[in-house]
């Protein structure tokens, strides 16, 4: 009797630790749905920001061009390749990125940024795109960055 109860708590433990062992199995979903993300087709995506270059502000980027010797003619309003090359050109001289035409700093740099003489800190005639010289510092004032900085001359 005791040889069945000891191969009977035997078995009772094997069964019970083997769950307990086995590794999980990966199947596949029987729905045919897998876990990608739907995504609408690109012809019904909504595009964001701006798509196209307004005519005057074309017209105005290609005065300014002209005006640099980058584009020679006369304004056609229109973004075209002769305007996409001279901005191109125009930013690669400056040591700017060509990936992004019209760069922001490009069209500061022609005079076609933002105009900023109506701003509360602007002053008579200001001019943001400019630096001007900077203001001499007073004598004592000198004096004192050199006391403060321990360094005797």
């Amino acid at each position: 009797m005791t040889f069945r109860a000891g191969f009977a708590f035997i078995l009772a433990a094997g069964l019970a630790a083997s769950p307990a062992m086995a590794s999980r199995v990966h199947r596949a979903p029987t729905s045919g749905h897998t876990h990608a993300k739907h995504r609408a087709p690109a012809t019904s995506r909504k595009m964001h920001g701006q798509q196209a270059i307004d005519s005057e502000r074309v017209t105005a980027i290609q005065q300014a061009l002209i005006r640099e010797h980058y584009l020679s003619g006369e304004p056609t309003a229109k973004w075209d390749g002769d305007t996409q090359a001279a901005m191109l050109k125009f930013q690669a001289d400056q040591g700017w990125q060509t990936k992004i035409t019209p760069d922001s700093r490009a069209l500061i740099k022609l005079g076609l940024g933002p105009n900023h003489s109506n701003a509360i800190n602007a002053g008579n005639g200001a001019s943001f795109n400019t630096l001007g010289a900077p203001a001499a510092l007073p004598t004592t004032s000198t004096q004192g960055f050199v006391a403060a900085s321990g360094v005797s001359h």
